[in-house]
């Protein structure tokens, strides 16, 4: 009668739920985001005091390189190390210092995080079973808990990464040591991010071979740390070095790593440790050195800077493999004890 005569029908009107907001993140996203808000949190909050410290380093660093000198202009990198040592801003020195140690050890506190809070607690408490009741699948579960972190983690340190780099070219990136040295080299590039997926990889797949917290999370950090240690030995393996012998060899560019140098006697005994002569600036001044010493040739094997590259990319592509591998177990287990 009421719909004749064109009057709305008394009453409460019915409960109409509200619609999801399109820029709003639903789902396992928005579940996973809000179980781990406190992780974020911390995530969000180094990730500022990270940007915002080299920002502040990239307005300082021509100060610092007026102060420094430019060391690309000495021939031999001792020569820049006591430049670095009686005149350089220890500010800047230090804070990229800082901040490349953070990156590089970035990887320990991904890991223990996945393996402790990630995966190992919902299993032992059994709120993962109980998502998996909620027509969630634990296929899906997992790949929401792997794949909001994996995204959030690579666009935080690439940020970081790429920040790093604007400071270095800023100032002198000689202050922070040479490309070779370890927090240098992994904060420098792609590898930073390989290492933060690897760690969270190892970290979910031991979460869910334990599915205790605290043993998931000592095992992810043991785990970590052979990883790193691993590849922290081996690096400069992963791409062929260059070798020079006669007196070229006494002569190694600026900036390069010497893995080997060594001399032959005139009694054709090979020494492997031998850097007499090393340095010698004038072609006279060699050759009085070599006539003293008795020496008859030399050869040095190094890794050059225009190695980094080659570097990075096969160390990230062996990391990325190992996050592969351990994601791929990850859900094989998974599959094998939920079938």
């Amino acid at each position: 009668m009421s719909t004749l005569t064109g009057r709305r029908p008394s009453g409460p009107a019915p409960y109409r739920p509200p619609r999801p907001s399109p820029y709003r993140p639903s789902g396992l996203t928005w579940t996973v985001l809000r179980l781990h808000r406190t992780a974020l949190y911390v995530w969000g909050a180094a990730l500022l005091t990270v940007v915002a410290a080299l920002i502040w380093m990239h307005a300082i660093g021509p100060d610092a390189r007026a102060a420094a000198g430019d060391c690309a202009a000495s021939d031999f990198l001792a020569d820049c190390g006591i430049i670095r040592e009686t005149a350089a801003d220890k500010i800047y020195a230090y804070g990229l210092a800082l901040v490349s140690t953070c990156v590089t050890y970035l990887m320990y506190a991904v890991a223990v995080w996945a393996g402790a809070a990630l995966t190992g607690r919902e299993l032992e408490s059994g709120t993962a079973r109980l998502a998996w009741t909620q027509s969630v699948t634990p296929a899906r579960w997992l790949a929401a808990k792997l794949a909001v972190p994996a995204v959030l983690l690579t666009a935080g340190t690439a940020l970081a990464v790429l920040l790093g780099d604007w400071t270095r070219r800023a100032g002198n990136g000689e202050l922070s040591g040479g490309w070779f040295i370890t927090n240098v080299f992994i904060s420098s590039g792609p590898v930073a991010v390989a290492y933060a997926l690897a760690g969270l990889a190892l970290g979910a797949l031991a979460g869910l071979v334990l599915r205790r917290a605290l043993p998931a999370a000592a095992a992810a950090l043991a785990a970590a740390y052979v990883l790193h240690e691993v590849l922290d030995r081996f690096r400069m393996s992963l791409w062929p070095a260059e070798t020079t012998t006669g007196r070229a060899a006494l002569q190694f560019p600026h900036g390069a790593l010497v893995l080997e140098h060594g001399a032959v006697t005139g009694d054709g005994e090979r020494l492997s440790t031998s850097m007499a002569c090393v340095g010698t600036d004038s072609a006279a001044a060699l050759g009085k050195c070599v006539e003293r010493s008795g020496l008859t040739d030399f050869w040095t094997t190094y890794q050059p800077e225009s190695h980094f590259w080659p570097l990075q990319l096969v160390e990230s592509g062996l990391l990325l493999a190992v996050a592969g591998l351990a994601t791929a177990a990850a859900f094989a287990l998974l599959r094998r004890r939920t079938a």
